[in-house]
C-alpha cells in the first residue's frame, strides 16, 4: 500500500497517467488466505465474495473473468520480471541466467543451511553453489540429505541426485523434479523423511477445498496412512497404497491441487522407502500359511 501511495503520488496511475491521457486505478484487495486462492479460478471466486472454489474451464479468465468480464491475472513475481525486461530491454534480458529458461529468479531458501533467505539470482546456478555459497552450507557441519527444489508440491531429490543440477526448468525436470516458486527446502542427514512427509501430507488435507471426491477424500486417507506408519502403526501394504492413491488421484480434479498433493508422496516414498520400511510391521495378508504347515489366518 505504501509503494501503490508512491505510484500514484508520482503520476504512474490514476488520473491522466504520465500525460498520455490513460486513466487506470489500483486497488489492493486482502485475499481469503486459503492456498487453493494461488490457483486463478479460485482467486476470482474469492474477489466475489464467493467459496474459493476452482472453476471448470473453458471458459477461461480471459474470455470469462471476474465479474464475467475478460481478465488477465499474473502473479508478483511475473510483473517483477516484466518490469526488468523491460527497464534493460529484451535482448540484455534474454542473455541472463540459462539460456533455456532465462531471467532472474527469487530463492527462498530455508532448512537447513546456515543462512536461510530469500535471495535474488539469476536461473541456471547449480544447487549446490546456492546452497554452500550463498546459504554457508549445512547447518552444525552436517551432511546434506535431500532437497525439495521449488516448494513443497516438487519432488524431493536425494543428495545424490543433485550433482550438476542446476535452477531452471530443463535442468530439473531431467533431475526428476521442477523449478515451481523456487521455494528450496534443504534437510540435512538427521531428517526424518516419513516425519517431513507426514508434515507435507497434513498441509495438503488442510488446504484441499474439498470440491473434488479424489482431491477430498485422498488427501484424508494419505495423511491417516503416512501417519499411521510414523507411529509405527502402518505396514508394507501401506506404502503401496500410498502410490497407488497417487494415481488415483492425479489428473482426476478441477484443479491441480490433487497433483501438487501427490507428487510429493510417490516421489519421497519411492526415492526414501528404506525409511519407511524401517517404521513399517510386516504385511499380514488373509489366507497366507504362516506357520509351514497348513494354517491360514482368516
Amino acid at each position: 500500500e505504501q509503494a501503490l501511495a508512491e505510484a500514484y503520488a508520482k503520476g504512474y496511475a490514476g488520473e491522466n497517467i504520465l500525460g498520455t491521457g490513460f486513466s487506470t486505478d489500483i486497488v489492493v484487495h486482502k485475499g481469503a488466505g486459503a492456498y487453493i486462492c494461488g490457483e486463478e479460478s479460485s482467486l476470482m471466486n474469492s474477489l466475489e465474495g464467493k467459496r474459493a472454489y476452482p472453476r471448470i474451464k473453458p471458459p477461461f479468465p480471459a474470455q470469462k473473468g471476474l465479474w464475467g468480464m475478460p481478465t488477465t491475472i499474473n502473479n508478483v513475481d511475473s510483473l517483477a520480471q516484466a518490469a526488468l525486461a523491460l527497464e534493460i530491454g529484451p535482448d540484455v534480458y534474454s542473455k541472463i541466467g540459462s539460456e533455456r529458461h532465462p531471467g532472474v529468479a527469487r530463492y527462498g531458501i530455508s532448512g537447513h543451511v546456515v543462512r536461510p533467505g530469500r535471495y535474488e539470482y539469476p536461473t541456471g546456478m547449480l544447487m549446490t553453489d546456492l546452497i554452500y555459497e550463498v546459504c554457508g552450507g549445512i547447518r552444525g557441519g552436517k551432511k546434506l540429505k535431500a532437497v525439495v527444489p521449488g516448494g513443497s508440491s516438487t519432488p524431493v531429490l536425494r543428495a545424490d541426485m543433485i550433482e550438476g543440477v542446476t535452477m531452471d526448468a530443463e535442468s530439473l525436470r531431467d533431475a526428476g523434479s521442477m523449478m515451481g516458486t523456487g521455494g528450496m527446502l534443504v534437510m540435512d542427514e538427521d531428517t526424518d523423511m516419513v516425519r517431513f512427509l507426514r508434515r507435507i501430507a497434513h498441509f495438503y488435507h488442510a488446504e484441499s477445498c474439498g470440491q473434488c471426491t479424489p482431491c477430498r477424500e485422498g488427501t484424508g486417507w494419505r495423511e491417516k496412512l503416512v501417519t499411521r506408519i510414523d507411529e509405527g502403526e502402518g505396514n508394507l501394504r501401506d506404502l503401496d497404497l500410498l502410490i497407488e492413491l497417487c494415481g488415483q488421484m492425479e489428473g482426476r480434479t478441477v484443479c491441480a491441487l490433487a497433483d501438487a498433493a501427490a507428487w510429493p508422496v510417490r516421489h519421497t516414498i519411492t526415492r526414501f522407502r528404506d525409511e519407511f520400511e524401517a517404521k513399517c510391521k510386516p504385511a499380514v495378508f488373509a489366507g497366507a500359511d504362516l506357520s509351514g504347515d497348513g494354517a491360514t489366518v482368516e
